[in-house]
């Protein structure tokens, strides 16, 4: 087992400030706080090798859980164990373990070029020449940094960047990864890229990911497993098909007709959108088949084009929020 949390719980003293000049003068003598339960009684377990998702909300819970796991916050209770270590009691060993990205911030030196940065991380993780070397020489050829390795940090697009960051939480070969925004601010392209290194990084070398994101393109591509946080607690933890299946049996149809227009009302269906001579329609199948929907559509309608898919994971997650009411 990678990681275990069991109760883990943390809480933060924020001062209240209330709008006006003399509340703030008041507030310079008497000062009130309130509390905020960023973790209450979260547990979970992870095993070697998985890549799972780690989504809620703003103010969910998310990055709190990941500073706890990587050691740079103590809970107020609970137990964690990171490949069999407590990460803010044994964190200097902890450390040599794990590889962490945050998406907003950089471990990068913002001067220097990428390979200075680089060399500055062997040293801090003591990693001796020849692993640094090979470890570099793969990075480089994976990430494909060639063209920009000696180039400094703040001439990089963000995408190169970000690539760059993820060779540098590799460097010192760590088992876990912990991504959080891994693609916040990405273009396209740059997504598909590193969403490719995520995969290949989690299925070749089998470094277990804990990715948080709220990019649900990123969780429906790469995750086999989501664990979905609300107001601190666990609410949902299982695949992409249990999480849907939980929130909503539906799929949904894309037709294509010949014409403009769809006005049929079917049991078990609702149209969801239209576009163009799309008609974007969701159907239970408890209620009605996809052959039956089809069949019906077309005693009406020329059908010129047919997709079934599910809804995308977007509304799925969107549906869970309101229902839960986080």
């Amino acid at each position: 087992m990678s990681i275990v949390a069991e109760d883990l719980s943390k809480s933060f003293k924020i001062p209240k400030r209330n709008p006006g000049i003399i509340n703030a003068f008041k507030n310079l003598f008497h000062r009130e706080y309130e509390t905020i339960n960023a973790l209450d009684r979260v547990s979970f377990k992870i095993n070697e090798g998985e890549l799972v998702g780690y989504i809620g909300p703003n103010g969910a819970g998310k990055s709190t859980t990941i500073k706890i796991l990587s050691g740079i916050l103590t809970p107020d209770s609970g137990k964690c164990q990171v490949l069999g270590k407590v990460p803010w009691k044994e964190r200097v060993e902890h450390v040599r373990n794990i590889g962490v990205v945050f998406g907003q911030r950089t471990q990068l030196w913002w001067d220097l070029p990428v390979i200075d940065s680089f060399e500055l991380l062997r040293d801090i993780y003591k990693i001796s020449q020849n692993d640094y070397m090979k470890a570099k020489r793969e990075l480089t050829e994976l990430l494909d940094l060639g063209n920009f390795i000696n180039t400094p940090v703040r001439q990089l697009s963000l995408g190169q960047r970000m690539r760059c960051e993820l060779a540098a939480s590799l460097l010192h070969s760590p088992s876990i990864l912990f991504l959080d925004e891994p693609t916040i601010g990405l273009d396209a392209v740059s997504k598909l890229a590193v969403r490719k290194i995520i995969k290949e990084l989690n299925i070749e070398r089998k470094v277990t990911i804990i990715l948080t994101t709220h990019d649900m393109d990123d969780i429906e591509t790469l995750c086999s497993r989501v664990i979905v946080i609300g107001k601190g607690q666990i609410l949902s933890d299982g695949s992409i098909y249990e999480l849907r299946n939980r929130v909503s049996g539906e799929r949904r149809l894309i037709v294509e007709l010949a014409n403009n227009g769809f006005n049929l009302h079917i049991e078990g269906t609702y149209l969801v959108k239209w576009e163009g001579n799309r008609a974007f329609i969701n159907f239970d199948s408890k209620i009605i088949s996809p052959a039956k929907l089809i069949a019906i559509i077309s005693n009406t309608y020329e059908i010129k084009d047919v997709l079934i898919e599910n809804p995308p994971i977007e509304e799925t997650i969107a549906t869970l929020y309101g229902e839960l009411k986080i």
